[in-house]
């Protein structure tokens, strides 16, 4: 059984209500939150895992796929699942492998309407599909949750260095980006209209991994991201990982900035995801079809790449290279 906080006041397990439905303590269910049906009159349903600890404990919920083509967390959150007790689990852990499940099934970043689920937040039930659906996500999962961790990847043609984004400006979310420890921790704000500001909003503390690109998935990602979950789960004293190692140190970063083309034409890069880079250092080549024309872009200060363009061809002004500013001292 997981350990509790010193001096923490000792409760009951109590069950959580979801979906219309009561999870008990000390069990797991797997169940369907209908989101709206298809022009055929089937539903579509937002699946949830919930795991109820038989001890009292924090509320944790795990999201994948806000964007319905971003598939990492998809893959980690069904390997979570098996690593998951509830008899042994403190508090609750509710892990949803797809939020956005019309952009899943048309392989898809965005809903039937075009919009982006992660600019919809907090959504309003009366609003268009995407805000629609935000509200019903907000509602049902994030409000009932004391913290959480929501998956992406890279997208538009970008992949990104394994990564996790925070505001380290809060004592709690700090500590438990550096427990996850991926790769690079990076300080930002949350943008209007995502997931993490609307929790934010709601006193939630929320970590966002990044890792990968669009339809694509690697096993070093999945590791990551499963690890750094368990870190976290162990973190909030909410179960013991025997044999998992500690946290590695990570890059933290508090600012970053993309490198962008200066010319249009063929895209050859000369660093990969994870380097580190000088100012001035050679990052990529830009030259038109026949080789010609050739131009250098440079790195404008030192930095650490976590994301990348993966389009040879390029137009003027498109993001190549985002270099991470790491935090020195």
């Amino acid at each position: 059984m997981a350990k509790r906080r010193p001096g923490s006041k000792v409760e009951p397990a109590r069950g959580l209500e979801l979906g219309g439905r009561t999870i008990e303590p000390g069990t797991a269910e797997r169940l369907e939150i209908p989101v709206a049906r298809l022009p055929t009159g089937t539903w579509l349903s937002l699946p949830v895992a919930a795991f109820c600890g038989a001890s009292p404990g924090p509320v944790i919920w795990l999201s994948a796929a806000v964007h319905g083509d971003e598939l990492v967390g998809v893959a980690v959150i069904r390997s979570l699942m098996k690593r998951l007790n509830p008899a042994t689990l403190s508090g609750t852990v509710l892990l949803v492998p797809v939020v956005n499940v019309f952009g899943l099934i048309n392989e898809s970043r965005y809903l039937p309407d075009g919009r982006d689920l992660n600019r919809s937040f907090p959504g309003s039930k009366r609003g268009s599909l995407a805000s629609q659906l935000a509200s019903l996500f907000l509602d049902e999962i994030v409000k009932k949750c004391t913290f959480g961790i929501d998956f992406h990847t890279g997208s538009g043609g970008r992949t990104n260095l394994p990564q996790i984004r925070a505001n380290l400006d809060d004592p709690e979310t700090k500590r438990l980006a550096e427990q996850f420890g991926a790769p690079v921790t990076l300080h930002s704000v949350a943008r209007d209209g995502s997931l993490r500001a609307a929790a934010n909003a709601n006193e939630i503390h929320c970590l966002v991994y990044e890792a990968g690109e669009a339809g694509r998935i690697e096993r070093e990602q999945i590791r990551i991201g499963v690890e750094g979950s368990l870190r976290v789960l162990e973190a909030l004293h909410m179960m013991k990982n025997d044999g998992l190692s500690g946290p590695k140190p990570s890059v933290i970063a508090r600012d970053s900035t993309w490198v962008r083309a200066r010319r249009s034409g063929f895209c050859q890069l000369r660093v990969g995801l994870g380097d580190l880079v000088k100012e001035g250092q050679a990052i990529a080549t830009l030259s038109d079809l026949l080789g010609e024309g050739e131009a250098v872009l440079k790195a404008p200060e030192d930095g650490v790449v976590i994301g990348l363009s993966t389009k040879p061809l390029v137009n003027r002004g498109d993001a190549i290279v985002h270099l991470g500013e790491p935090e020195h001292g």
